[in-house]
């Protein structure tokens, strides 16, 4: 049984992680929770039958303690991470890390000082859909990657997600960032997974409805990796739909996924997804499980079944197909 504690709750995922550790059953036990908000602590301790630290390096000193998961307001996160490092204690901090640059890779040195398991809230690299196309990037199929697109957007601003609980998450003070940062990082993070170190970058950030003073709502980046590759980056508050989260192209392929998602009350809840693959006299897209491919006048049908994730027990987020023989090993 692996024991951990709960450092911050703050977070508009918290509620997300308390479902999770709560599916683990016996194999977890979560022994803490600590917030500077008492109320809030005392809530998701309630949930995870943990029981409410006072003070935080409480946590850090307990020996039984193997791991913490950072959901507190960005500006806090340097504090704690630094204390349960130091500690010896794995992490899982949420995204970003840091409020800037410097806090994090100050951060940065001291995890790796101290030699312990770390993860940040960068859950899109385990998606099956990201990690198949991770595979065939590396293997060369789309032969010179031309140019890759990150889309990731949302309604928050739109439908007033962060008026109440979570406000300080449209307060850049407090959280770092905001709807471009706070979107837009999951989507940087897969391109630069993709497509590797970024050279040079131009980009603009507006507020559409400037619901949170001082704080932006959408951003467009462009970027060019030292490769060679041209990547654009999307991401906001003030969208109603995101089609396309990503896209790579290439002299010899094209890939693209096409997501229909629903969020409510802030939370992201997956429909299905799809990857979409095509290249030169073939073109094949993966969806309810099968997937049609077409070579000039001729039609086959390959499985693609859709695994389940086996940490989560949820259907994952998008199978994927490719033609020909690579198709048989899906």
């Amino acid at each position: 049984m692996i024991t951990l504690a709960i450092a911050g709750a703050a977070h508009i995922h918290t509620s997300n992680f308390v479902k999770r550790l709560q599916e683990r059953g016996s194999a977890v036990r979560i022994k803490s929770v600590w917030d500077h908000d008492a109320a809030r602590a005392q809530k998701n301790a309630g949930a995870l039958g943990a029981d409410v630290c006072g003070d935080a390096r409480a946590i850090f000193d307990d020996a039984e303690i193997d791991g913490v998961i950072v959901c507190s307001e960005t500006n806090r996160h340097e504090e704690l991470v630094t204390a349960a490092a130091d500690a010896g204690k794995g992490l899982f901090v949420e995204k970003p890390l840091g409020m800037g640059a410097a806090d994090s890779f100050r951060m940065a040195a001291v995890i790796e000082q101290a030699g312990v398991i770390f993860q940040t809230g960068y859950f899109m690299r385990s998606s099956p859909a990201h990690r198949f196309l991770k595979e065939q990037v590396e293997a060369g199929v789309f032969g010179t990657i031309t140019r890759v697109r990150g889309s990731n957007c949302h309604s928050g601003a739109l439908g007033g997600w962060f008026d109440t609980e979570w406000r300080w998450m449209a307060d850049p003070a407090v959280a770092g960032c905001g709807a471009f940062g706070d979107l837009g990082t999951h989507s940087l993070d897969i391109l630069m997974w993709l497509a590797g170190d970024v050279e040079s970058v131009t980009a603009t950030v507006g507020a559409l409805v400037a619901r949170y003073p001082g704080c932006d709502e959408f951003g467009e980046g462009m970027l060019r990796f030292k490769n060679g590759i041209v990547g654009t980056l999307a991401a906001g508050w003030v969208d109603v739909a995101n089609p396309v989260s990503l896209l790579v192209a290439g002299t010899e392929g094209h890939a693209y996924q096409p997501v229909i998602s629903k969020h409510v009350a802030g939370k992201l809840h997956h429909d299905g997804a799809r990857v979409s693959w095509m290249s030169p006299g073939c073109s094949a897209s993966s969806e309810a499980g099968s997937v049609r491919a077409r070579r000039g006048h001729r039609a086959r049908r390959a499985r693609c079944d859709r695994p389940r994730n086996a940490a989560h027990g949820f259907p994952r987020s998008g199978s994927v197909c490719i033609p020909d023989e690579s198709a048989k090993g899906l």
